[in-house]
């Protein structure tokens, strides 16, 4: 990054880049992705779905957030001298949580964007995907090990009842399980129906 260039920012975040630059503008959004799925994706996911294996993995992503601002206050790695010209950069590492929503393509993207816009230099992006991949496991681990067995509990508790928390880990075919479902209770509601004006 160049300091004779202007810098204009993406407002929604205030992500800079250079004026005229269409690719540092294109990356610009392209590095917001992993804020638009932790806020948008899990909280539609948790409204439409009600699934504990999404809710553990929100779980799992404030918990690496937890990690990562700890990691951030201890090793306190400077950023490229870049970042100084983008004005809404703090001096620390950041880890990418693109690679755990979307293709790998997106999280490389999405790397190669902090890059390029200057806010993180290629080891702080690699040891972010490094630190962000070891985290992942070991919850993904931990969930499907140790926590799975209490989705039951958890499933039948008051609060599941009430918010209709539910598991269906356990269904091969989910799709299928609910195509299913609803057919047959639309065709119960339309048997129903029949028998009703039959007696009526």
């Amino acid at each position: 990054m160049r300091a004779d260039h202007p810098l204009k920012a993406v407002t929604l975040a205030h992500v800079r880049y250079q004026r005229g630059d269409q690719l540092g503008h294109f990356l610009a959004w392209v590095s917001l992705v992993p804020v638009f799925i932790s806020l948008g994706g899990f909280a539609s996911h948790f409204y439409f779905r009600r699934e504990l294996q999404g809710m553990f993995f929100g779980l799992g992503l404030l918990i690496s957030h937890f990690i990562n601002e700890l990691i951030k206050k201890s090793v306190q790695q400077a950023r490229p001298e870049a970042c100084a010209l983008l004005e809404m950069c703090d001096s620390h590492v950041t880890t990418k949580w693109a690679a755990l929503f979307l293709p790998w393509s997106s999280a490389v993207l999405t790397m190669y964007s902090r890059v390029y816009l200057g806010y993180h230099t290629v080891a702080q992006v690699f040891a972010g995907a490094a630190l962000g991949t070891f985290l992942v496991g070991v919850w993904f681990w931990l969930v499907n090990s140790k926590l799975f067995c209490y989705f039951p509990l958890i499933e039948e508790s008051a609060l599941g009842r009430f918010f209709y928390v539910k598991d269906t880990s356990h269904i091969s075919d989910v799709l299928k399980f609910e195509y299913d479902n609803a057919r047959a209770a639309r065709e119960g509601m339309a048997a129903r129906k029949v028998m009703a004006s039959k007696n009526s």
